[in-house]
């Protein structure tokens, strides 16, 4: 399978994003940055050779905006890397605020991205769709209802255009990893532990693993094997599972409570 010549990444000031946008033009790939983030999205791009578009990747007017410059500047789109999210509320009591800031930014996103995205890829065959999701998008992250469910519609959407449109040459991916050092895993308090229990990555080596999945058309890429095993025994044995995850967040109430003696 051929390398992409184009792509997208959102979210590419930081973190993830930065890594998969400075591997993409390592390897050659001509590519557009975006993020919220205006002046460090400069820094990206001009460090790396690609060429920003600042703004809001989730809303309406923001993704077709995105779309519209990336065509612009490239011509065509190889692959999307949908990379923007947003942890934005802990605990049950995160307010509805907390809940429609991720759910735009962790689901609607994808949606709107792929609306625009999808019929150039049907036209010319060809078109591939890579999701950040975590592997809180395949388990759950204990004390964030709200990533955890918006996370699980994010693979979930990925699913459904996976198998909606992949016989028309439409490839999606899930990247899934667990703890990676990024300033998302710094503001973890307790769960950074938890999250870095499998080895926390360099964000440098999410983007390794994901430009190596670029070489076929696996849909879930896991940067830190060990998820595919938690994933097979949630499925499998739902409520060992489940009861194994609930004694990780006995311990986590262990630690709050010390903390607050």
């Amino acid at each position: 399978m051929s390398a992409p010549r184009t792509a997208v990444v959102t979210g590419a000031a930081s973190g993830i994003g930065r890594a998969l946008a400075t591997r993409l033009a390592a390897e050659g790939v001509r590519v557009v940055v975006n993020d919220l983030d205006a002046s460090a999205l400069a820094e990206v791009a001009d460090e790396i050779g690609a060429h920003p578009v600042p703004g809001d990747a989730a809303s309406e007017d923001g993704a077709a905006a995105l779309v519209a410059a990336a065509l612009a500047e490239l011509g065509g789109i190889d692959v999307w890397f949908g990379n923007a999210g947003v942890d934005a509320g802990q605990g049950l009591d995160a307010p509805d605020e907390a809940w429609a800031l991720a759910q735009e930014v962790n689901v609607m996103a994808h949606v709107r991205a792929a609306r625009l995205l999808v019929p150039h890829w049907l036209e010319r065959g060809a078109g591939r769709y890579v999701v950040t999701a975590s592997a809180a998008g395949l388990l759950t992250m204990l004390g964030s209802p709200v990533y955890s469910v918006t996370k699980h519609g994010a693979v979930a959407f990925a699913e459904w255009l996976s198998a909606t449109y992949r016989h028309r040459g439409v490839v999606v991916q899930a990247i899934c990893p667990q703890g990676v050092r990024t300033a998302m895993l710094d503001r973890s308090g307790p769960l950074q532990e938890l999250l870095s229990h499998d080895t926390a990555l360099a964000p440098e080596e999410v983007a390794d693993r994901a430009w190596a999945a670029l070489g076929h058309e696996e849909f879930l890429v896991l940067p830190h094997p060990e998820v595919g095993g938690y994933y097979a025994a949630r499925a499998t044995d739902t409520d060992r599972w489940l009861s194994g995850m609930n004694r990780l967040q006995q311990r986590l109430d262990e630690h709050q409570t010390g903390a607050q003696a």
